[in-house]
């Protein structure tokens, strides 16, 4: 039954408020650590739960009275209401009991890069990197530009961000994919309609927790920086190139001229695709257990077409097209393509719970 599934959330609520109030525990503050956020995780489902158990005292309650003369006619009037709230709170109960992905209160490392298209992908990187850029200022994050490589006309070959705020994950990590735009590039005499396509790769900040690198797989290597950073930046060996041997992964960052800079730069960068490889290989065996949802991050879908001439946006995993591609862009405006695939996303969830 849907109650019993929310009894347990209830009961371990309560044993964490006397753990928590126990001596041996407030002596461990790691142990404390674990166990308020583990409390703070279920806060949720279970004051829900403990509405959704007074909601059904209350039916019964005004159910016992219907037949009374006197409070009949308002216990009638006060079912109704109870009975909506009652459904509100089992829609709102069965998201809550979608198991949380661990990953969704991290910072997010937003690589984009350029594609098929040449010099007009290149621009189209740059419109939709400043386009998260004023997303993350729509949603209270914080960004950081981590390395760039400029486009040869504009925009970038290659851009990464790391966008810090609580839910950045879990707000951002539908944006991974293949990202196709049609319009008329600036290069282009005759009008014609050009179609480009640029790669977003969102990568969950790694803690050094999460995945070990064993400093003798690293080759490192340092460089004299080339292209963007003024002046000074081409005169010292500050560009550092990291190889990770067993995979193969190499990331080069050029962008500050403190050679220990960006070196620890693109060893974050590093770790976050170690992490991200991790996951994906996770997800694809929890995929492979269930009904296909919307993919997180799978650089090989085309996720996303941006048609100027038509101002069309259009997400190809839930058949969403809408008619105010300018003002997305211009504003930043993308949980009005978030927003529905979440929520496809949780109805999928659902569904394949059986909640």
């Amino acid at each position: 039954m849907f109650i019993d599934k929310l009894k347990p959330f209830v009961a371990r609520y309560d044993e964490l408020s006397s753990l928590l109030c126990s001596k041996e525990i407030l002596q461990d503050i790691e142990k404390m650590t674990s166990l308020s956020k583990e409390q703070s995780d279920i806060e949720p489902i279970r004051n829900a739960s403990l509405d959704y158990f007074k909601v059904l005292d209350d039916i019964e309650n005004n159910k016992a009275i219907l037949d009374d003369s006197e409070l009949g006619e308002l216990a009638k009037e006060e079912l109704k209401e109870l009975e909506a709230k009652k459904t509100r709170l089992e829609e709102d109960i069965k998201i809550l009991l979608i198991p949380k992905d661990p990953n969704d209160d991290k910072n997010i490392f937003l690589e984009i890069r350029a594609g098929t298209g040449g010099d007009e992908a290149a621009l189209f990187a740059g419109d939709l990197a400043n386009a998260y850029m004023r997303y993350t200022e729509v949603r209270g994050y914080k960004f950081e530009i981590v390395s760039l490589s400029e486009g040869s006309v504009g925009g970038y070959k290659e851009i990464i961000l790391l966008v810090k705020g609580k839910g950045a994950y879990s707000r951002l990590k539908f944006e991974g994919g293949t990202h196709r735009v049609q319009r008329v590039p600036q290069t282009e005499s005759q009008g014609r309609v050009h179609t480009s396509a640029i790669t977003v790769a969102v990568m969950p900040e790694a803690e050094d927790s999460d995945i070990q690198i064993n400093p003798n797989d690293l080759k490192i290597d340092v460089m004299r920086s080339s292209g963007h950073g003024g002046q000074s930046v081409n005169t010292t060996d500050s560009a550092v190139r990291v190889t990770h041997i067993p995979t193969g992964l190499v990331v080069v960052n050029q962008d500050g001229k403190s050679q220990h800079k960006n070196k620890d730069a693109a060893l974050k960068v590093l770790r976050a695709r170690l992490y991200d490889m991790q996951e994906q290989a996770r997800l694809e065996e929890e995929r492979a257990k269930r009904k296909d949802q919307v993919g997180t991050g799978d650089r090989s879908g085309r996720i996303r077409t941006y048609n100027y001439p038509q101002n069309r946006i259009s997400d190809h995993r839930i058949n969403l097209t809408l008619y105010r591609l300018d003002a997305i862009m211009a504003a930043g405006l993308f949980d009005e393509i978030i927003d529905p695939l979440i929520a496809h996303h949780q109805a999928m969830a659902i569904e394949n719970q059986d909640i």
